[in-house]
């Protein structure tokens, strides 16, 4: 049986370390996590779930910082080796579009970078009349940020896009939600001709039993692999001591996305450390970026620890695959 393959660019310089040795997890942790502490800026309360890319060699991202004052906001960032990072301490101030009015800025959070075409897009929940959706933006060098209309009416959280036109459209996947902190939510797809209308919404898939069995929602942008869109995703098991948020995986079908093949029945990745278990919020392990070498098969997947500090985990593509087909719901 061949192995599956990552379908897109090599990265070669992606960060890596190698499974521990006595470790049997196909998903494993960096040993020198936390990555990026809360107070790396002078400016932060907490820096994490945040989007991470390629570009131009060394890597840079859109990071969600929340303030001493606990607003939420998002800031750009760079790394010369995607371990170490130098984030502006100033927010990001974005500029309309061509052809689209100023948005009023109210706050951002749990951002998504998604390279498509010619440049780099930017979904994150956005504020609209105080409430939230998916806000989209672009740039093409991390300085200058364009922000088109939102993509969706409230309540919304957890946009993510695909990183190619799906059927001639640019595709999306989210979460309907409610204003509060919801204890409820499915993942839906939705499809855009322009990345300003959207339509054609289907439902993906929607909570399980155990780890995932009060929400879940879309992580890292979709990996297009031989078998499928490989997509981590988050899921949230309603405990006596509140919300507990873990990683699991699904395979989606390559041509009808909304379609899922395989789903992960175990977490792959669950609060177990202290910076996952202890923090603003704790028990959070909630992913927002993957990188992927299609040489390699390698994978280095970004998180975020108690939405207090920024993590690094690992992964081989076709062990993951194998692992999601062979433990599927």
């Amino acid at each position: 049986m061949s192995k599956a393959k990552i379908i897109g660019p090599e990265l070669p310089n992606i960060p890596w370390e190698e499974r521990p040795p006595g470790c049997n997890e196909v998903v494993w942790r960096y040993s020198k996590n936390p990555i990026i502490p809360r107070d790396l800026i002078p400016s932060s309360n907490s820096i994490f779930n945040s989007a991470v890319v390629p570009y131009q060699g060394e890597f840079h991202g859109v990071f969600r910082c929340d303030d001493k004052r606990r607003a939420m906001q998002l800031h750009a960032g760079r790394s010369k080796d995607g371990l170490n990072w130098e984030i502006n301490n100033e927010r990001i101030h974005f500029q309309p579009a061509q052809g689209f009015e100023p948005l009023e800025w109210g706050y951002g959070y749990d951002p998504r970078v998604c390279w498509i075409e010619d440049r780099y897009y930017v979904t994150w929940c956005n504020s609209f009349a105080g409430w939230p959706t998916i806000g989209v933006a672009y740039t093409y060098d991390f300085e200058t940020f364009y922000q088109m209309e939102n993509a969706f009416l409230p309540f919304n959280r957890n946009g993510v896009l695909f990183p190619r036109r799906i059927n001639g459209n640019f595709a999306m996947l989210s979460r309907p939600s409610d204003r509060g902190h919801t204890p409820f939510g499915d993942i839906y797809y939705s499809e855009s001709p322009d990345m300003t209308y959207w339509g054609r919404h289907r439902l993906v898939m929607r909570p399980a039993y155990g780890w995932q069995s009060t929400k879940i929602g879309a992580g890292p942008i979709p990996i297009e692999t031989s078998e499928g869109w490989l997509m981590l995703y988050h899921g949230v098991l309603t405990s006596c001591n509140g919300f507990v948020y873990s990683m699991g995986a699904a395979l989606l079908d390559i041509h009808q996305p909304w379609k899922v093949l395989y789903r992960t029945e175990p977490y792959l990745l669950h609060p177990r450390e202290i910076y996952e278990q202890v923090g603003d919020v704790p028990n959070v392990v909630f992913p927002c970026a993957a990188l992927a070498d299609a040489a390699s098969g390698r994978m280095a997947i970004y998180y975020g620890g108690a939405d207090t500090v920024t993590c690094l985990a690992f992964a081989k593509a076709d062990e993951l695959i194998e692992f999601i087909k062979e433990n599927s719901l």
